[in-house]
């Protein structure tokens, strides 16, 4: 089973570059994130041709997730369990009877002054806490999307950059080392050990992909079941090569049937 991860940027504005993934057919499953869109006006009209089954968390302007799948969508939790929250953010599912996959868009927090930033960390602890009850679970459970979070400074082109972003905040980043402490996997990481690349790119600059000036938010981290399936993690670097492209990569993992 091959499964993308993807920050679209809305996926209105950029539904021609995503009806291009979809018709290539690739992946056998697509987990989006920033949607910008509510359920009623989410283009299916569009989206259905291609043999993918949908689940979809709009909400209009910000936010918002989906998950697309060749496979059956099954057991779908909206919103994390446990944490009252105005935004649509969190989208768990099972794919296919064999996978349980969580599709998160994690809060930017903007900087580490900002209001912000403290439902930053409010969101990341309920998460702490939810995800604590798959770590040991037998079923694989792979949790994907756009962390909003640079692990480490090996994750940013240049460091001094986002000296007070929230993206490289001391506080955010221990709390996602408390989930690779917990033992979940950073598939990325683990199979690139020394390597540094990006899976953002700002629109911002003359060409800040071919210069590598670049940021890693998107993860799939895996509880210890699914680290025994994983075959492959690798950057998709076309969606954001697209002609009106939205300023992610694709993250791509790749597991055992």
């Amino acid at each position: 089973m091959k499964i993308l991860t993807l920050n679209i940027n809305s996926i209105r504005a950029h539904i021609e570059s995503f009806m291009e993934i979809l018709r290539n057919g690739e992946y056998d499953t697509i987990l989006v994130q920033e949607l910008k869109v509510e359920n009623a006006n989410f283009p299916y009209n569009l989206l259905d041709e291609y043999g993918y089954n949908i689940k979809v968390f709009g909400q209009k302007s910000w936010n918002g997730v989906a998950v697309f799948s060749k496979y059956s969508i099954e057991d779908v939790t909206m919103g994390m369990p446990g944490y009252a929250d105005i935004n649509s953010r969190f989208l768990e599912c099972v794919i296919d009877g064999r996978v349980r996959v969580i599709n998160v868009y994690m809060p930017n927090g903007d900087n580490i002054e900002s209001p912000k930033f403290q439902y930053k960390l409010e969101w990341m602890n309920a998460f702490t806490k939810y995800i604590s009850n798959f770590i040991d679970s037998e079923e694989p459970v792979i949790i994907g999307g756009d962390y909003n979070v640079a692990i480490t400074d090996g994750d940013i082109w240049n460091p001094k950059n986002y000296i007070g972003s929230s993206i490289s905040a001391q506080e955010a980043r221990d709390i996602m080392q408390q989930w690779l402490d917990m033992g979940w996997i950073d598939a990325w990481r683990k199979l690139h050990p020394t390597e540094t690349d990006y899976t953002w790119y700002g629109y911002r600059g003359r060409d800040t992909v071919g210069n590598k000036q670049g940021l890693r938010l998107d993860y799939f981290l895996c509880n210890k079941t699914a680290e025994k399936i994983i075959k492959n993690c690798e950057i998709d670097i076309e969606p954001r090569m697209a002609d009106k492209p939205t300023d992610h990569c694709g993250l791509m993992i790749t597991l055992q049937d």
